[in-house]
């Protein structure tokens, strides 16, 4: 219970803020949704990708179970959306937190806490599979208008390219001068903060009434996920401490961009943050099952 605290607090109460500023002022949530895709999110995924080092084997395991989780996942939520008749923004939202995985600002530390400085270095791994797949192929599949028009704007993404010259950076152990790296870390460190008032602001102006779409939304990341990461990386050979770190950020909550790039790129908002609520709140119960199941 420490470590759910020590993960799950810290993000309760920046998200509450941004509630009591939502309710005070009347913000545009287009305007901060791109604040943080076209200006800090960059900056966070490029320090990040530059910064990390990975190894080899592992690292090609976890993100290979990472790919083909989210792959059948993907289906799954495709699937679902169009047997139960889902509207084309609910089927888009859906898609958005089944994908979305919190495996940033409550993965990193809720396994840096529960399995120490090792398991943190696989959990970056996966943390940036992750990365470079919300840069790249999300867009696609969230702007539905095609692969053509989802490249042409994926593009556009200045996320995109900083993934590229992060690994770029990181693969030839290259490094930024002192005060570019200086500005790309302040502006990254914003990132998760505004993430966070974002969906409380969001959450101001939300009925919090969970209905079946946000249970259903939850299950698929909190249970379902889990349980094909562990089936994919028993599959692919993966052991010990490489397979559980898998699971666990397999296990996280949805995370809260999702709420920036489906307010950016279309989807239905207020059952995002619904969803977004009520996962984190039931993975106070389920990670602690899911961290004991996954042990070694």
């Amino acid at each position: 219970m420490e470590i759910l605290i020590a993960a799950m607090l810290p993000i309760a109460l920046v998200a509450l803020v941004g509630f009591g500023v939502g309710r005070k002022f009347d913000l545009d949530m287009q305007t901060l949704a791109r604040v943080n895709i076209y200006a800090l999110l960059p900056a966070l995924v490029l320090t990040s990708l530059a910064q990390t080092t990975l190894a080899l084997g592992s690292a090609i395991a976890i993100v290979a179970t990472f790919l083909l989780n989210t792959a059948l996942l993907y289906l799954l939520a495709v699937g679902l959306g169009r047997g139960l008749g889902l509207a084309i923004d609910e089927q888009k939202s859906l898609i958005a937190t089944t994908l979305f995985a919190n495996v940033g600002n409550m993965g990193l530390p809720f396994i840096l806490f529960a399995l120490g400085d090792a398991g943190l270095e696989r959990a970056v791994v996966y943390l940036v599979g992750s990365s470079v797949m919300i840069a790249s192929v999300f867009p696609i599949v969230l702007k539905g208008a095609g692969v053509r028009a989802g490249v042409t704007f994926t593009l556009q993404l200045p996320v995109f390219w900083a993934a590229i010259a992060g690994i770029g950076l990181q693969a030839a152990r290259g490094a930024f001068p002192v005060p570019i790296e200086r500005s790309m870390t302040i502006l990254g460190q914003g990132a998760i903060p505004l993430a966070l008032l974002t969906l409380g602001v969001q959450l101001a102006r939300t009925q919090l009434v969970f209905g079946r779409y946000e249970l259903l939304g939850s299950v698929l990341r909190l249970l379902v996920s889990p349980l094909l990461a562990y089936g994919l990386g028993l599959g692919l050979g993966l052991q010990g401490l490489d397979r559980q770190v898998v699971v666990l950020q397999a296990a996280m909550p949805v995370a809260v961009n999702s709420l920036i790039w489906v307010t950016e790129l279309g989807g239905d908002r207020i059952r995002v943050a619904r969803t977004i609520v009520l996962s984190t709140f039931l993975s106070v119960f389920t990670l602690p099952v899911v961290l004991w199941l996954s042990r070694p």
